[in-house]
């Protein structure tokens, strides 16, 4: 699995406004950028983006998820301070 084929799951799963992946054997880093965001808690966010993932993580193809998720207005203001 790579970074594109993860982004590929999340793009088909949630139709969010921006997403990034990067990593390489089974360890991944996510952005995730949408206005569904907005109200939700940070553990609500990971759930969401982790949820097309699950059979993935099960089988061990994912083994190292971190999950990172704004809304537009705080990834306008954050995505200065990252590294993509």
């Amino acid at each position: 699995m790579d970074s594109t084929q993860v982004k590929k799951l999340l793009d088909d799963a949630l139709q969010l406004a921006e997403i990034h992946v990067k990593g390489e054997g089974s360890h991944y880093e996510v952005i995730a950028v949408d206005e569904s965001f907005a109200g939700m808690s940070r553990v609500k966010k990971q759930q969401l983006i982790y949820a097309p993932l699950v059979e993935y993580i099960q089988r061990n193809d994912i083994h190292a998820l971190s999950i990172k998720a704004f809304t537009p207005d705080e990834w306008q203001r954050d995505k200065k301070l990252m590294s993509l």
